[in-house]
């Protein structure tokens, strides 16, 4: 992209008070935003408001340096290749699930490895879910997506703590070398990485996949910007699948928006007395499909598994129904359970106990909870 182009593109991006949608419209009616600068403002003023009319021929505070930034960062170059550019409304390798949603951004700043595009991701899912993740929430996030990045089913998700970081390590795991590993989109400028504790991620993401921002540089962690991204995540992907979700959730929004743009929301059910399964749960009621392994989506979704590979395996193991789990797993079973509960359950002393589920702890078989209760974890 030009300065020329850019200067545009950003000046329109940046006007105060013109959100996206008075944007489009004044795109189709003027055609590129060099145009759009050159009306009077009782032209201007057909389309839009008065306000924002002349708030369209003014510069934006700060442009200047904002250009020159983005200039700079464009040029610029990250580690492992990855490339960086900015994919407008106008541009061809805009996607297109994307112009079909009714909100579709102005500007994408991207970055990732050069082969990739964003109009290649005819074959993804939005994995999404709890920033706080049961154990098991993380495994099956990060078991789901890895089993679909096998299946060359490009993995999109946020870059969040918990279920969101579980899904692109998962990805990276089992997508082979040729593909968009996996796709994240943030709430920040891409020239910072939130949370910093993902920065390494990031960087591998980059490396194998896309980082997808409609933010400004500059835009810190701001909490009205991350519901406002999920519109992307859902628009971007095939269908959601949300892993765990608490009733009040981020996680609810972007299924929202997909279920809105006519897409397909998948959710994996969990524990009846786990808040982070009601919201699945919710979902599930409201329609959402129910998942158990990775060949419910895969059907749903009408996409072929080019290996023809058995997907049963897909999701962790857990004992089959009408199996009976011997010895202490049995009687902890797959819902929270307090210590005084087992106690009743066993027979075991307090003592006993802690000592046996310390041993299961370590195995990776039983996870810690807060408030002093013990889940057993499906291994994948």
């Amino acid at each position: 992209m030009d300065r020329e182009e850019l200067t545009g593109w950003l000046r329109l991006s940046l006007t105060a008070g013109v959100g996206d949608g008075a944007a489009r419209k004044l795109l189709a009616a003027f055609g590129l935003p060099d145009r759009i600068f050159e009306h009077s403002h009782a032209a201007l003023e057909q389309l839009v408001t008065s306000a924002q009319a002349k708030a369209l021929l003014q510069i934006p505070s700060g442009f200047a340096g904002m250009l020159e930034q983005t200039l700079e960062w464009l040029q610029g170059a990250e580690a492992g290749g990855a490339s960086r550019r900015i994919v407008t409304l106008g541009d061809p390798g805009y996607p297109t699930s994307l112009l079909e949603t009714a909100d579709p951004p102005l500007m994408l700043h991207v970055i990732g490895a050069a082969a990739r595009s964003l109009t290649e991701l005819d074959r993804s899912i939005a994995i999404v879910g709890s920033r706080n993740p049961t154990a098991q929430g993380v495994i099956n996030a990060r078991a789901f997506a890895s089993a679909l990045a096998e299946r060359d089913i490009t993995v999109i998700s946020g870059l969040a703590l918990g279920v969101d970081g579980a899904a692109h390590e998962g990805a990276l795991e089992g997508a082979t070398a040729d593909m968009c590993a996996t796709l994240a989109v943030v709430g920040t400028g891409l020239d910072r990485v939130y949370p910093a504790r993902h920065r390494e991620l990031a960087h591998r993401i980059a490396e194998r996949g896309l980082i997808v921002s409609e933010f400004p540089l500059g835009t810190p962690p701001l909490n009205q910007n991350f519901p406002k991204r999920n519109r992307i995540i859902s628009g971007l992907a095939r269908g959601t699948l949300v892993v765990e979700a608490a009733l009040q959730s981020g996680s609810l929004i972007t299924a929202r928006f997909a279920s809105e743009q006519g897409k397909e929301v998948f959710a994996i059910p969990g524990s009846i007395h786990s808040p982070q399964a009601r919201g699945c749960h919710a979902l599930i009621r409201q329609g959402a499909k129910l998942v158990e392994t990775v060949d419910d989506v895969l059907e749903e979704l009408r996409l072929s598994d080019p290996a023809r590979r058995d997907t049963t395996a897909a999701a962790p193991r857990t004992t089959e129904p009408g199996e009976v789990e011997p010895g202490l797993l049995g009687d902890i079973g797959f819902d929270p359970v307090g210590l005084d509960a087992l106690a009743a359950r066993t027979g075991f002393s307090a003592a006993t106990l802690q000592a046996k589920l310390l041993e299961l702890e370590l195995e990776g078989a039983v996870a810690r909870l807060p408030g002093g209760l013990f889940q057993r974890i499906g291994q994948g």
